[in-house]
């Protein structure tokens, strides 16, 4: 097949833009939306991704990739506060991301709930809950009939995914955000084994490279130790999952290596510590062969020697504030409010204290802000102070930089590359960067960085390929060669397969439906013989298994003479086969109305003549036998019955003058009081009525000439050769034959 769909791409959130991540894909009728976040810089409303350019009861299904508010956090909303529940929309993420997103909504309600931008409220956040479908790695998902997907292990965060879809066979490999580089928990994000159309893909860094992992904790956790020298307090900004497990990881083995460190406490700050440290021990199976061969030896990673979580104690701030030198893990991460800015406008004054910067910061956030290292800041009560603890960058964001996004994106191979998750001037450098390779390699591949709400229209050939398996696979096969078997369809790959492997490779069962039509036989079995000759030219005779004569017609349709005054017909269905048994049905029951049969006995007389029937003849003189069948066919469609007219011996001895025309086989035309005699040796027409004689001439000369194309043995509108016609005459005795020898007293009526 040859069409071209097109596939929207919408984006909603993240286009050119880091936050509020929500991308939605319609294709053939079917809408399917990635992601719903929330933009960190804004508040209320405004943080939202633009949801009114979406009617949301026609979704089909909302993936979500992963934990982080900028990708699940408006999705309370779109459940409880659009019309999605009108539709039959579904909600799916991997079970560690809907059991950390819960914790992340309940802490995320709670603190909107104390401002007037509050978006929802904790029951809505329940209800949204209950609606989620919970999925795992390598699960292949059918949403609705032509929608499904697989999610794929994204690396990032703990049960971060990226998901390869398929919509009527159209493929989309969406990734959210992906980290190619094992840490000391993940697993890298992997590469789907099936070829996307679409690749929908971050671009968070740009065409930015990042340093290698040992070198950025050594740089790290010398850092950390320098600030502890000089007496100052370590601030660490960051989420209350997914990063903060890494940095307690890296320290927790940094300080059982430095004796010196013991006596410097290191506090993980977050009102969800507990809960998400309990998640992590749920899910270590989907982490790193490290982490469960430690948690194989009983060895938990999770479980620190050197760092506890905060006392929930109000004023804990001052208090380790004004305390000797310590490490804080603060959420969140990009410092809008939270313990995390309450320390820094506490530590800010102080030149001893330092600031690590340890994730991705989003423009328009605090943590962006104070990466240029103001002098002064302005704090959540309006006050400003002074900027006096140092600041510093080290990226442990789990993102992937340059040289692993566009390895990634090479390998994946899509035609389409959909830039997403970026800000302008990143995305658009690695544009450039991509298009300039794959043009310099001469590759048609279509980089897109589309803006936000603006639709990207893909088209493509709706060509679809279908792979041999098999006993169709055995042999190779030659140029033009057809190959034919079943063609098996799921989820939208085909394959071509022998039907007799069905079973072993589709588990499938094959049987074939044999059909009986039994006929009431009102003429001789020779006549029937001699009507299927002349419409198909040949039939096989013989005796079935059980001594029942038999013709099979056309190879396909076997005509049994099962009783005195019936026949029965037997094929194994199929759409030809049952077109052949119709047709030799039509023909069976009207052969007792065609004159060229049952009228062949109307003016003869008794004779016994030597001859058989006509299909032990020798094809010449069976074919003069047809063509003397389908002229008889031809003159009986335009002037009703047409008598056949055979002479008696006696005639033929002695003809009388004038009458040699009334004594040669010859076909009797009537209408109404007039006659007219056709004779087969001369192919002439004699009548009384001169208008009669003109009409069936004219009507004859277009049956010899169809008759022609059928048989080179005639030539229009010319008579018989006399060779031909010496034949003609002989065969018209043995339709005489056939008429008198095996025809039913109902036939000679």
């Amino acid at each position: 097949m040859a069409e071209t769909p097109t596939l929207s791409v919408t984006m909603l959130g993240a286009g050119q833009e880091v936050g509020r991540s929500c991308c939605v894909l319609q294709y053939r009728g079917r809408t399917l939306v990635c992601d719903t976040g929330v933009h960190p810089a804004y508040s209320g409303i405004a943080s939202l991704p633009f949801i009114d350019e979406l009617d949301w009861s026609t979704v089909d299904a909302i993936l979500i990739t992963h934990f982080h508010l900028d990708h699940a956090a408006a999705l309370t909303y779109i459940t409880e506060k659009t019309n999605f529940r009108d539709g039959k929309g579904k909600v799916y993420m991997t079970h560690p991301t809907k059991a950390v997103h819960k914790f992340m909504m309940q802490d995320y309600v709670r603190m909107g709930s104390s401002t007037s931008d509050a978006l929802f409220s904790p029951l809505d956040m329940t209800m949204s809950l209950a609606s989620i479908i919970p999925v795992s790695a390598h699960q292949l998902i059918t949403v609705c009939p032509g929608v499904s997907f697989t999610p794929y292990h994204a690396g990032h965060v703990l049960g971060a995914c990226m998901f390869l879809i398929d919509i009527y066979g159209l493929k989309i490999l969406y990734t959210g955000d992906y980290s190619r580089e094992e840490d000391r928990h993940l697993v890298k994000a992997e590469l789907p084994p099936i070829r996307p159309d679409v690749l929908i893909v971050e671009s968070t860094f740009g065409v930015h490279t990042l340093e290698g992992r040992e070198e950025k904790e050594a740089r790290f956790t010398n850092l950390v130790h320098s600030i502890i020298r000089r007496n100052g307090h370590v601030l660490l900004p960051t989420f209350a999952l997914g990063r903060a497990q890494e940095l307690m990881l890296i320290l927790e083995d940094y300080w059982k290596k430095h004796p010196d460190l013991h006596n410097v406490p290191i506090y993980y700050a977050s009102s969800l510590a507990k809960k998400c440290m309990a998640v992590y021990q749920t899910y270590i199976h989907t982490m790193n062969s490290n982490i469960r061969s430690r948690f194989a030896r009983r060895d938990n990673p999770f479980v620190f020697k050197h760092i506890s979580n905060v006392p929930q104690t109000r004023g804990w701030e001052k208090k380790i504030a004004e305390g000797p030198p310590c490490v804080v893990l603060a959420s969140p991460g990009f410092m809008q409010i939270g313990p995390s800015r309450e320390l820094f406008e506490l530590w800010a004054p102080d030149s001893r204290n330092g600031l690590i910067i340890t994730g991705y910061s989003i423009e328009g956030t605090p943590a962006r802000d104070l990466m240029s290292e103001p002098e002064e800041f302005v704090t959540l009560k309006g006050a400003t102070i002074p900027r006096k603890m140092s600041v510093d960058e080290i990226s442990f964001g789990a993102h992937v930089d340059f040289s692993q996004n566009s390895e990634f994106i090479e390998q994946v191979k899509a035609q389409h590359v959909i830039l997403v998750h970026g800000e302008q001037a990143a995305m658009g450098r690695l544009r450039a960067a991509m298009t300039s390779r794959y043009k310099e390699r001469d590759e048609d591949v279509k980089i897109h960085s589309p803006r936000n709400l603006e639709t990207l229209n893909l088209s493509f050939r709706g060509e679809r390929v279908a792979k041999a398996i098999g006993t169709l696979a055995d042999k190779t096969p030659k140029a033009n060669d057809v190959i034919s078997g079943l063609l098996v369809a799921k989820d939208y790959s085909y394959t071509l397969l022998d039907p007799r492997d069905l079973r072993d490779f589709a588990g499938l069962s094959t049987a074939t439906v044999t059909q009986r039509q039994k006929i009431v036989l009102g003429v001789g079995w020779s006549l029937v013989r001699w009507h299927l000759e002349g419409m198909y030219g040949s039939v096989e005779e013989g005796l079935d298994k059980d001594g029942v004569p038999t013709m099979r017609v056309m190879g396909a349709v076997d005509v049994k003479h099962t009783a005195e005054h019936e026949l029965t017909l037997e094929w194994d269905s199929s759409s030809s086969n049952d077109m052949i048994a119709d047709s030799t049905l039509a023909l069976i029951t009207g052969i007792d109305k065609s004159p060229a049969s049952v009228k062949l006995t109307a003016s003869s007389h008794s004779h016994n003549h030597s001859h058989t029937h006509p299909h032990a003849d020798p094809p010449e003189e069976a074919a003069s036998h047809i063509r003397i069948q389908r002229i008889a066919m031809f003159l009986e469609a335009h002037f009703g019955e047409v008598e056949f007219h055979m002479p008696d011996a006696a005639e033929e001895e002695e003809p009388e003058q004038g009458e040699d025309h009334e004594r040669e086989p010859s076909l009797l035309v009537q209408l109404d009081e007039a006659q007219a005699r056709i004779s087969l040796i001369t192919l002439t027409v004699t009548s009384s009525n001169e208008a009669l004689k003109k009409r069936v001439e004219a009507v004859l000369d277009m049956a010899v000439t169809t008759v022609s194309s059928l048989s080179e043995s005639f030539t229009a509108g010319k008579p018989v050769v006399a060779e031909e016609a010496g034949l003609a005459k002989e065969k018209t005795a043995e339709l005489e034959t056939i008429a008198e020898g095996d025809g039913t007293e109902e036939n000679k009526e």
